[in-house]
């Protein structure tokens, strides 16, 4: 193993544009690769990108850095995921190893706020426009409709194309713009982040208590009177937190935490301290 320890890009690690292409493509035809509950979509990035890392970074250790940092969470629309991954790559062509913090945060925080507006686009409103037009023509004996819909899907390569163009345009100026500002960029994308997070707790999580303290004619929910008068939302962060605490503490695998959600919720249902809210 090399003992020198960072080796910063210079110009003979400069992606050529056929690289860069080899990366996308990549992405695109083996986005689904490796999907695990744990890590999702961090197999197909690390597969992605390991050819142009390799290039970026010729010292051993820079390079088992990055690919370690790639093998982190990531979920996106894989269509949007062009725009994230052309950015991150650009970061690290142009700032190397110093970049892997600011990357992993412009990851965490773009990756939900672009599947927001992936899922809509490419799994939801395409697929029904096209979808009704298709079929309707179809029961008129007409495959016009079918073929349109295969002929816009086959059009999306160069949507995706230019998607990762912009992504990879746009973090050559970031890096460049921004220069020893870098690290107040990383703090800031952090937070924004940990708000996505936050909003996602709040909102996706749901845990309800039907339990009620009755006295005479008198009775006070636990859930409404009690819980959400002290934080609404605060049985969904506990959970977030407990789990949180498995993972990270106690090394516990996502599979054997899902397993204890099920039979805690089994075990709630059953004895009525949980319910479904009306």
């Amino acid at each position: 193993m090399s003992k020198d320890t960072t080796v910063n890009p210079t110009e003979t690690n400069k992606l050529t544009v056929k690289e860069r292409k080899n990366m996308f493509h990549r992405w695109i035809f083996f986005s689904g690769l490796g999907y695990n509950f744990e890590t999702q979509q961090a197999p197909s990035v690390a597969f992605s990108m390991r050819k142009a890392l390799r290039k970026i970074y010729p010292n051993d250790d820079d390079y088992i850095k990055s690919m370690d940092n790639q093998y982190k969470y990531f979920n996106v629309t894989p269509q949007m995921g062009n725009i994230i991954l052309g950015a991150s790559l650009a970061m690290e062509e142009k700032d190397g190893i110093k970049s892997l913090n600011a990357v992993q945060a412009l990851k965490t925080s773009l990756m939900g706020p672009f599947s927001g507006v992936g899922d809509s686009v490419f799994w939801i409103l395409l697929p029904t426009i096209m979808g009704s037009i298709a079929g309707y023509m179809a029961l008129q004996k007409n495959a016009i409709g079918a073929i349109i819909w295969m002929l816009i899907y086959v059009a999306l390569y160069w949507v995706k194309m230019w998607l990762f163009n912009i992504g990879y345009t746009s973090g050559t100026k970031l890096v460049t713009t921004l220069g020893a500002k870098i690290n107040i960029f990383t703090d800031a994308i952090s937070v924004m982040g940990l708000m996505v997070v936050g909003s996602l707790i709040s909102t996706v999580v749901k845990v309800y208590v039907p339990l009620k303290f009755q006295t005479g004619k008198v009775a006070l929910s636990l859930q409404t009177g009690v819980l959400d008068k002290i934080m609404p939302g605060l049985l969904p962060v506990c959970i977030a937190w407990a789990v949180y605490y498995l993972l990270g503490k106690k090394s516990w695998t996502p599979t054997k935490i899902i397993l204890l959600i099920i039979a805690v919720c089994l075990l709630g249902s059953l004895t009525g301290v949980l319910g479904i809210a009306k």
